[in-house]
């Protein structure tokens, strides 16, 4: 329905944090770049904003999952620790820093990802004394954090793209991070953790222009870099704030027993075999839409860090979160959200009452038992049915060519692998209802070029021998004198006003834009062969019944959560026409003679009673009309 299509767009239009506008940077560039103007190609991506519901949703359920596994698993088996002699047990540990150790923090930044310039003073950004281990009382708000604002000096090699570093070391009280420094450095009381602060996003350049007139409303200077750089270029981000957690925590985990993702995070002493103290980077609140370009216009960078202790369960779920994937084999995008799909998380958490947040995540997981159900009901259906009577086939049909369109659309368009693959299958369940509604079979005889078999295609004769056939054709009929003008007024805009790749690109655009606004009318000629049948019996109430209660919370959070007003209206829409099942199915009452979803009546499951069966053979279904009756209506 228009969430799956409304979902495609949005995921076609960003990946993983990439600017893919015609020529336009990230939306956070600082003042000091040059402001590049937006043709209507980027207006049009602008306002189709990603799916927030749909993100919460799958976002949620994941903290959940992984969440439930990391406690599930704490002290269950693990993989052995190649370090451990074969059968040697393995032992409980420690952390190195007893709660209410006093620490210093030293904190340096370095374009060397390894430092050890210790001796420069210039390189020491932050120097913060008495920190005490699992203090929640102490800083500057009573809340245990501090708090230190710097503005940095920019070298020319950062402003090429050069990358700069954050180095972090937690020493207790009275000693100093230098191993050269003997007395004052001791291994085991010191903590150390490194990070790029810059990040790398690319920024796309989608050469397109108006096809009629080969002009292009892109930046003259993006063209150029395009030419210089290539249509794909990297660029370096800057974001001016971090937080630096240490996390209170004192489990006594085993090594080579910590299970994924916080594996990552609990480094163990080689010697002693207990572990450090867990140095968490925090930028899960850091939007994308804040990151600015690093450019040669900029002279320095602010950075604000804090210091904060975190709790153990909260840091469980920010590394759940920033968890990679196992299968970034098949690519860095492939099993990724996008970043911006991950902010409009993060809005949502920050800006919805607590309240109503809860309610999503009780809806959320009633939404996808929902589309469960919907999808099994929906393949029981097609797969149990004995009779088309009643049953719009074109509907189907143009199903297969709408699932085909969005494919082809978002291939175009280099949409995310996991979008790809959930559309191809959906492509694949549309042809195999293809097989359900019309006889299917290859003639061997008349080949394609005399080398392929060629397919035929008839109509089922539950289907020919019914009136449905007639109902179903005078429905497209009638539909055909909306949807041809419309399509072509849609496709006259969108050849004027709106820039493309190629004649290619211009015809996929152009029917997926159609079929995504004036989609819902191709559910209409099921109402028609309905209302001249006077029955709703055959239609699969199940799996129309779980849609339509997927499509009403969709609706709820429509308007709760910002979202594009054409994926609003998109929910709303498809709720009238269910709105339209409902009232035909309450004005057209049962009839034990009509034929129901699997071929069968009433008459049939009571033909043991000789009442029944004389009351059968007296009694014509409606469907069983002679051909004038059936030409008249």
């Amino acid at each position: 329905m228009a969430a799956q299509e409304t979902q495609a767009a949005q995921q076609s239009s960003v990946s993983n944090g990439e600017v893919s506008s015609n020529g336009a940077a990230a939306s956070g560039q600082l003042a000091q770049t040059d402001a590049t103007a937006q043709d209507p190609q980027q207006q049009q991506q602008q306002q189709q904003q990603p799916n927030a519901w749909q993100v919460i949703k799958g976002v949620l359920f994941r903290i959940f999952i992984i969440w439930a596994i990391s406690s599930w698993f704490r002290s269950g088996p693990s993989t052995p620790d190649p370090s451990t002699p074969a059968g040697a047990p393995r032992l409980p540990s420690r952390n190195l820093f007893p709660k209410d150790t006093l620490m210093d923090l030293y904190v340096y930044i370095s374009e060397n990802e390894i430092f050890t310039d210790f001796n420069n003073t210039e390189a020491l950004f932050w120097y913060q004394q008495d920190l005490v281990y699992g203090d929640w009382t102490k800083g500057e708000s009573g809340d245990g954090c501090y708090e230190h604002y710097q503005e940095l000096d920019l070298s020319e090699s950062v402003k090429q793209n050069g990358s700069i570093y954050i180095h972090i070391y937690f020493t207790k009280s009275g000693f100093h991070p230098d191993p050269k420094r003997k007395g004052q450095y001791r291994r085991l009381s010191t903590v150390h953790a490194t990070r790029m602060l810059n990040k790398y996003k690319r920024r796309k350049f989608l050469k397109t222009k108006n096809l009629l007139t080969g002009e292009t409303e892109a930046d003259p200077e993006m063209i150029k870099r395009a030419e210089s750089h290539g249509p794909v270029e990297i660029i370096s981000h800057w974001h001016p704030n971090l937080t630096i957690n240490i996390v209170d925590d004192h489990t006594a985990w085993v090594k080579g027993s910590v299970p994924p993702p916080l594996d990552q995070h609990v480094k163990f002493d080689a010697v002693s075999g207990d572990y450090y103290p867990i140095v968490y980077f925090n930028d899960y609140w850091n939007l994308q839409k804040d990151y600015h370009p690093i450019n040669e216009t900029l002279q320095n960078l602010p950075l604000r860090l804090s210091y904060c202790p975190l709790s153990l369960w909260r840091w469980q779920l920010y590394a759940a979160q920033s968890a990679r994937s196992p299968w970034n084999f098949l690519g860095e995008d492939t099993y990724e959200q996008s970043d911006e799909d991950q902010d409009s998380v993060k809005v949502a958490l920050l800006e919805t009452n607590p309240y109503l947040l809860g309610l999503t995540i009780v809806v959320s997981i009633v939404h996808s038992i929902f589309e469960f159900l919907a999808f099994k009901n929906d393949i029981q259906f097609w797969n149990s049915r004995q009779s088309l009577e009643g049953l719009s086939v074109r509907s189907i049909i143009f199903g297969v060519f709408q699932s085909l369109v969005v494919l082809l659309y978002i291939l175009d368009n280099e949409t995310n692998f996991v979008v790809q693959v959930s559309v191809f299958i959906g492509l694949l369940i549309d042809f195999w209802k293809i097989t359900k509604v019309m006889d299917v079979r290859l003639d061997r005889e008349n080949r394609i070029a005399g080398i392929f078999p060629r397919l035929i295609f008839k109509d089922k004769s539950t289907y020919v021998d019914s009136s449905t056939k007639i109902y179903d054709d005078m429905a497209f009929k009638y539909l055909s004198w909306l949807l041809y003008p419309l399509f072509g007024c849609y496709a006259v805009y969108s050849l004027l006003y709106v820039e493309h790749k190629g004649w290619y690109s211009w015809v996929l655009s152009m029917l997926y834009g159609f079929l995504l606004t004036f989609g819902f009318i191709t559910m209409t000629p099921q109402l028609f062969i309905n209302y001249k049948m006077k029955s709703v019996a055959h239609l699969p109430w199940r799996m129309l019944t779980y849609k339509a209660l997927n499509t009403f919370i969709d609706d709820l959070f429509a308007f709760v959560i910002k979202m594009p007003m054409m994926y609003r209206i998109g929910c709303l829409r498809d709720d009238v026409v269910f709105f339209i099942y409902l009232y035909q199915r309450w004005i057209y009452r049962v009839d034990p003679n009509r034929v129901n979803e699997f071929g069968t009546s009433g008459v049939e499951q009571s033909k043991d009673s000789p009442a029944q069966a004389v009351a059968a053979d007296t009694t014509a279904a409606i469907t069983d009309k002679s051909e004038g009756e059936k030409k008249n209506d």
